[in-house]
């Protein structure tokens, strides 16, 4: 009796999980077989995004962008991360792979981390940019994200390399996302840290 019971609570919420999917995104439960470890709950609306890539791991098929996700995550697991430290990893193939998600704070940029969401592409973008398709669905994640009031209607959105010592997305990314609605120029990073 308590087997069935604990089975069907598992699958509750192993549903409710895949449910919060709120913009397409695929939930971690189905790329990596269980929730986000995660626990400390991430404010919503958020009001800034953070552009990374992940150097490691560009990927064309749905297989691969989750053995690159499942990588990524092992790896942090093992640095000593509670889990994955990006909130949502983009594929090459046009999906978006759910990290810490919308609901737990991540771990991807050192004093930010509590205020926002990193947004991070999957692969090397120093000099190449990400697919169309992986380009198309970070926009259109954006703007249902910014619809669904999980983002404030005035985010700003900001390469790493901004906030951070790093190269990260990458010059070719860095470039073309300052093109992008919300981008926040260099000189005004510093409000970031105020707000």
């Amino acid at each position: 009796m308590w087997a069935i019971v604990i089975a069907s609570f598992v699958v509750k919420m192993l549903l409710v999980e895949a449910n919060e999917s709120k913009c397409g995104e695929v939930p971690m439960t189905q790329w990596a077989g269980q929730a986000c470890l995660r626990q400390t709950p991430l404010p919503l609306p958020v009001g800034l995004v953070v552009i990374q890539h992940t150097v490691y791991g560009a990927c064309a098929s749905d297989e691969e962008c989750a053995a690159v996700a499942n990588a990524i995550r092992n790896y942090h697991m093992k640095q000593g991360y509670d889990d994955i430290g990006q909130s949502f990893l983009v594929g090459g193939n046009g999906e978006v792979y759910e990290g810490a998600g919308w609901r737990r704070v991540g771990a991807h940029t050192r004093g930010l981390n509590n205020r926002s969401v990193a947004l991070s592409f999957m692969g090397d973008f120093r000099e190449t940019l990400p697919t169309p398709q992986a380009l198309q669905a970070a926009k259109d994640f954006l703007a249902c994200a910014s619809e669904n009031k999980l983002l404030t209607e005035d985010y700003r959105l900001v390469g790493h390399r901004q906030v951070s010592q790093t190269e990260s997305p990458g010059a070719a990314l860095q470039k073309e996302i300052t093109t992008w609605p919300h981008w926040l120029e260099m000189a005004n990073i510093v409000s970031l840290f105020n707000y």
